[in-house]
């Protein structure tokens, strides 16, 4: 269960699976339930022949050295993954406690989650209570711009930055994450500020405008950026640095340092004793004065509990209730961002009624017919309002659970793939 408390954004500079970091992941899972919902997102991998063993190298560590469980939210690619791997991945991800992003590709998760919902999702997550923890390749994702290290370094590109998925500007932090700060694998080079060498980032740090920041992150390290406290908390051993034009502080493990020093000039060290409130996040889970949301809430909860309890009556008339709702909201004109959340709870419903479909006991046809067909019919339903990609979900998730359906010029056909058991 997600804490009522605010929630924190985790930058670390290296390690995210040593043993250097297991007490921070420790310390940050304790702020929630005794079986908090952990999930290890692995997009900035997914270009890579092993992602896969490096999502069970990720759980393994977790269920070995943090003891706790990790699920494995797969969204590889934005242009490869299934509908139904997409929709899975974002219900996953919305209903985290704790997100866990690290090694890969900064160029390639900017590229492949940039478009997606995914980054709204996690700033959604963290301003409820949950936890991002974004490491080495993620971290450098995180801010305003992002370098890519490897276009740069191994391919020799000329020095340049991207646009990263800016997501602690949603937190009043203007900044660029650099992991590796410290890095001395060249040994007789330097590698320092992410393998990139001073020389190279001193140019580097000037393509940036002027009111940037940068937030440099050693190895096996870790800032914590608490938003209950407004804190920002150093462990790991190594150092924070916060760098612009060249002129730059370190902060240290054990020092108590506010949020505002993310947001003035290096070298002000006076921090204040109260902080600006523009930090404040009042953008709750559940959503004051907006009634659309909290009806659609309302629906949701019958229908977890006609799932629950088998019944197909009462969960498939909650989703037509939910998608009527929605309809007669967008004939209203209700403000389109409620809408847009509504609708990602309806493909939650969705994405959950294909789970439970796949992983119940197989039930005759009889018992499977009126649920099976009142989803075609609300199927039928969306191709006549032209909703196809609603309607092509509802097809997917039925296929996915052995359920085959054919259109005929007299109407839709179904029956069960018949499997060995």
């Amino acid at each position: 269960m997600m804490s009522s408390r605010k929630g924190a954004i985790v930058l670390m500079g290296s390690g995210e699976l040593t043993a250097t970091m297991v007490e921070v992941h420790k310390n940050m899972l304790a702020r929630f339930s005794d079986s908090p919902n952990a999930v290890f997102l692995d997009t900035p991998a997914g270009f890579q022949l092993n992602v896969d063993e490096i999502s069970r190298k990720a759980v393994e560590y977790f269920r070995t050295h943090v003891q706790k469980q990790l699920h494995i939210a797969s969204y590889k690619s934005s242009e490869n993954t299934s509908a139904i791997e997409t929709e899975t991945a974002f219900h996953m991800l919305r209903n985290a406690d704790f997100v866990l992003v690290g090694p890969g590709s900064p160029t390639y998760t900017v590229r492949h989650l940039q478009q997606s919902p995914i980054p709204d999702i996690l700033v959604k997550n963290i301003e409820s209570g949950g936890c991002l923890v974004a490491a080495s390749a993620a971290a450098l994702t995180i801010g305003r711009f992002t370098l890519p290290v490897y276009e740069i370094y191994k391919v020799g590109h000329d020095i340049h930055w991207i646009d990263g998925l800016d997501i602690l500007s949603r937190f009043g932090l203007n900044l660029v994450v650099v992991p590796h700060w410290n890095n001395a694998e060249g040994g007789n080079h330097d590698t320092r500020f992410c393998f990139m060498g001073e020389p190279r980032f001193q140019k580097l740090e000037m393509l940036l405008p002027d009111d940037a920041m940068i937030l440099g992150i050693d190895e096996h390290t870790a800032c914590i950026m608490d938003l209950q406290t407004r804190r920002i908390d150093i462990q790991g051993i190594g150092n924070l640095t916060i760098r612009k034009k060249g002129r730059e502080i370190k902060l240290s493990k054990g020092e108590l340092i506010p949020f505002e020093i993310l947001r003035k000039e290096p070298g002000h060290r006076q921090w204040p004793a109260k902080f600006d409130d523009d930090l404040e996040q009042t953008n709750d889970r559940k959503i004051s004065g907006a009634p659309l949301l909290n009806k659609i809430n309302t629906i949701k909860a019958s229908f977890e509990n006609g799932l629950s309890h088998h019944d197909p009556k009462k969960t498939t008339n909650a989703l037509l209730e939910m998608d009527s709702m929605i309809w007669k909201a967008q004939r209203d004109l209700e403000n389109e961002e409620n809408i847009s959340q509504a609708r990602e709870i309806l493909r939650d419903c969705i994405v959950l009624l294909g789970a439970e479909l796949g992983t119940s006991p197989r039930r005759l046809k009889i018992h499977l017919t009126p649920l099976v067909e009142a989803m075609l019919r609300l199927r039928e339903r969306f191709r006549n309002e032209q909703k196809w990609s609603e309607a092509d979900h509802i097809r997917e998730i039925l296929q996915q659970s052995d359920i085959l359906v054919e259109d005929t010029e007299d109407g839709f056909k179904w029956h069960l793939i018949e499997k060995d058991v």
